[in-house]
């Protein structure tokens, strides 16, 4: 008998399970760029969480209601009037920001409607990127960025550091966050002391500042 508790029983993914692992019991989650439905779906089965989707691609709407979940066909760029503010305990945007016209406007929206924001990408500032632009004189194309530059979606490529500049910037809170891969030739305790370099993929967990009263 397979062990439905697991993420790993039924996610393939290091971001996912550790999106699945984090995110508690019968949370009220919607999860933005939602593709198929992967991730959404064992939250949905496997945790109990009250699940929302959003998803551009009209296949992906498709796959996801013929898993029964409850996904909306739209453009985040176009921000999420559907929900008031405070409707969800977590919002993911996984692998998704560096593909959005708006992604400022998008952050914010994320925690207009969420307490905490989920934000997964892939880092460009990842070794074996740098390299391959530096020895190849080309746009990268590896296996987490597996476009040529006149067809990539990915039109606002940004590093981990970058990240986290923007996020002061628009003074967001950094809850935790993770360097993946979970496994790889270099020890996670290195990777953590040089994320910027060493990862390959990057998972934030993100909240508003809170004020201090007088």
């Amino acid at each position: 008998m397979s062990d439905r508790s697991s993420p790993r029983a039924t996610l393939s993914r290091d971001d996912h399970a550790f999106i699945f692992e984090t995110i508690p019991t019968g949370s009220r989650v919607l999860d933005l760029g939602c593709g198929a439905g992967e991730l959404l779906g064992a939250l949905v089965d496997e945790k109990g969480v009250f699940g929302r989707g959003v998803e551009i691609s009209a296949d992906g709407v498709a796959a996801c209601v013929s898993r029964g979940l409850s996904v909306y066909h739209g453009d985040i760029n176009e921000g999420l009037s559907e929900w008031t503010d405070g409707s969800f305990d977590y919002v993911i945007l996984n692998q998704t920001l560096h593909e959005i016209q708006r992604p400022l406007f998008v952050l914010t929206e994320m925690l207009r409607v969420g307490t905490v924001g989920i934000v997964g990408f892939p880092n460009y500032g990842y070794l074996p990127v740098r390299f391959f632009l530096l020895f190849r004189g080309r746009m990268p194309a590896t296996t987490d960025i597996p476009y040529a530059w006149d067809d990539t979606p990915n039109i606002h490529p940004f590093t981990l550091r970058d990240f986290d500049i923007l996020l002061s910037r628009m003074d967001i809170s950094v809850l935790r966050r993770k360097h993946l891969p979970n496994t790889g030739v270099v020890p996670s305790v290195i990777r953590d002391i040089m994320p910027n370099s060493l990862a390959k993929n990057c998972v934030y967990l993100i909240g508003k500042k809170k004020r201090s009263g007088r």
